[in-house]
């Protein structure tokens, strides 16, 4: 039976994490982020939590919101 992360059976605890854009976020894009998971990085499909905006690569984000598997719904850091 394969294992799996805590991160695939809930949020993991990255809502209302910080990461960086790796792949521009933005509306008809699948993004990518990379966010701090269990004293490591992992990559993470992103799309806009308000749907018209884009993120270029480099934005620090903060996670508004998970979805399986590894979607998370973003904003750009204030």
């Amino acid at each position: 039976m394969a294992r799996r992360s805590s991160v695939d059976r809930d949020d993991g605890g990255v809502v209302g994490q910080e990461g960086r854009v790796t792949g521009t976020v933005g509306p008809g894009l699948v993004g990518e982020v990379i966010l701090p998971v269990r004293g490591g990085s992992e990559a993470f499909n992103a799309y806009p939590y308000i749907g018209t905006d884009t993120i270029p690569i480099g934005t620090l984000v903060r996670v508004m919101s998970y979805t399986q598997p590894r979607i998370v719904f973003v904003s750009a850091a204030m």
